[in-house]
């Protein structure tokens, strides 16, 4: 993996908002811990799996092979 998966999903909740990373709303680390996010996944030959947390309004689907999938997440009315 080129660059750490805790990167990659800031990159792509940054990239459906159309922002810069630097632009996010919230720091990642008030979502989860993103040195525990890289070290599950960190150097894991075969490894498999995958996490799913909210983000910034998104669902965000992270994998073993470093795939990020962010789709927005259904806002209730009440």
């Amino acid at each position: 993996m080129d660059k750490s998966l805790s990167s990659a999903v800031i990159e792509a909740v940054a990239a459906e908002k159309g922002v810069q990373p630097t632009e996010l709303p919230e720091p990642l680390y008030n979502a989860l811990d993103a040195d525990a996010l890289d070290a599950l996944f960190g150097d894991r030959d075969g490894a498999s799996g995958k996490v799913i947390f909210s983000y910034c309004g998104y669902s965000v689907t992270a994998t073993a092979n470093g795939h990020v999938s962010v789709e927005a997440e259904a806002t209730s009315r009440g």
